[in-house]
């Protein structure tokens, strides 16, 4: 029997975190439950309430909560006292995640990477990666795109188009030229061939670069996508003037788009691979900076971090690595999913004259207003389903649910998605005056 979301109506204690807690906080405004457990796709208040999570943490959870392969492996390591702590030592748990890395995700894919393992979270990776770039090239200038979203340290914030989000650093936020994506000025503009054109003019004002930094399907930034002919040009555009092409998985990557890369359908074998989020396999903070072997020219030390060495991350990515992408058929089955959500968000687009954005399991519909989005996530979690927004003015309900997700769960959350757009695009009901 297929389970449905059966949320709780009454509203938690919440005072605690009224009274200790940063007002910074976001997600727990719009979901003001107090959950206690989760397991799969479902996760669970306080009263017992029944909740669909169509966010997965942001694509932290691609393989969903507490998948008990995952789980089991963790409870086995801290039980036989594996370390937890290990700094950058080597350690049997380190030694082991980066042989699956090697045999199961690099080798196959033809990408001949040297690991970096960075602070705990993206933006730690792609500080990394920035520094990176850098000290390689002797440059200070780095090439973002509008609408990406790299991170919130200085660094990395630079790199962010978000207005709201840069305007919480306190200090000029430079060395860094925001360009136009793919399809920014609509289907008719080449904004490849534009980048061509500023790098070539000495007269332009664009320094050269010391890399270019983008994601192949910008999450926060709205769901575009950029076609591969797009991004075999720019990294052409990047190796022809001397930078080095960055790509940030971070939110596209470890499978949520099908492929473990999200650049692996245009063919792409970037200078530098970030990786987080999904990384662990279970929420646990964990964050990678890949590039090639030429370019491993740090110091010892020269950038560390204390958390680098966490050793519970390293057996659950591990497991999953092992138990998901030994072979492609996990590979296909997301494929197969991202098939059958593109079907019902296009099916719903085409019945309120919408448009639909992403790319496999990273999928959204654009409902043109902030107002009409937020109306149709409300009207979801009044009934039990998690899910948010993204895009430039938080226009776009976004689905990211788990990977694993079983297809008549899939079903029912997507039925309630099509119930709530409806209802947010209603005409408004109006008495008539005696």
């Amino acid at each position: 029997m297929t389970l449905t979301p059966s949320p709780t109506r009454s509203l938690p204690d919440m005072s605690i975190y009224e009274r200790r807690e940063s007002k910074v906080r976001s997600y727990a405004r719009a979901m003001p439950r107090l959950f206690t457990r989760a397991q799969g796709v479902w996760m669970y208040d306080e009263n017992g309430g029944r909740y669909l999570d169509f966010l997965s943490g942001c694509s932290t959870l691609n393989y969903g909560h507490n998948h008990p392969l995952l789980k089991q492996a963790l409870i086995d390591y801290i039980t036989a006292d594996g370390i937890t702590h290990g700094l950058d030592l080597h350690t049997q748990a380190k030694g082991e995640f980066l042989t699956a890395l090697e045999t199961l995700i690099l080798k196959p894919r033809g990408l001949n990477y040297r690991a970096m393992f960075t602070g705990p979270t993206g933006t730690n990776a792609v500080e990394a990666a920035l520094k990176l770039a850098r000290k390689i090239t002797g440059r200070e200038k780095v090439i973002a795109f509008t609408n990406g979203f790299h991170g919130m340290t200085l660094g990395a914030l630079a790199c962010t188009g978000n207005e709201g989000k840069r305007g919480g650093a306190g200090v000029p936020l430079n060395h860094v030229s925001h360009e136009p994506y793919d399809g920014y000025y609509g289907p008719d503009v080449n904004t490849a061939d534009l980048l061509e054109q500023r790098l070539s003019d000495p007269s332009s004002g664009l320094d050269k670069p010391a890399a270019i930094i983008l994601e192949t399907l910008q999450g926060e930034g709205g769901l575009n996508v950029a076609s591969p002919e797009w991004l075999r040009q720019i990294a052409d555009i990047a190796k022809r003037h001397g930078a080095l092409l960055i790509v940030d998985d971070i939110q596209a990557g470890c499978g949520r788009t099908g492929g473990f890369f999200s650049f692996e359908e245009a063919g792409l074998k970037p200078d530098i691979v970030t990786l987080a989020k999904s990384l662990s396999g279970m929420g646990l903070p964990f964050a990678l900076t890949l590039f090639s072997p030429e370019l491993d020219q740090w110091s010892p030390g020269e950038h560390n971090g204390t958390f680098r060495g966490n050793n519970h991350a390293f057996v659950t990515a591990t497991a999953a690595l092992t138990h998901f992408w030994s072979s492609d058929a996990f590979e296909k089955d997301v494929a197969r999913r991202g098939d059958y959500l593109a079907k019902r968000l296009d099916a719903m687009a085409a019945e309120h004259d919408l448009d639909t954005r992403g790319r496999g399991m990273m999928r959204g519909l654009d409902m043109k207003t902030a107002a009409a989005a937020r109306r149709v996530t409300k009207a979801a979690f009044e009934r039990g389903l998690i899910i948010e927004t993204s895009g430039a003015h938080d226009e776009i309900v976004k689905v990211l649910a788990p990977l694993t997700i079983d297809d008549d769960v899939l079903v029912v959350g997507l039925d309630i998605v099509e119930a709530c757009v409806r209802l947010a695009l209603a005409p408004p009901f109006v008495v008539a005056a005696d």
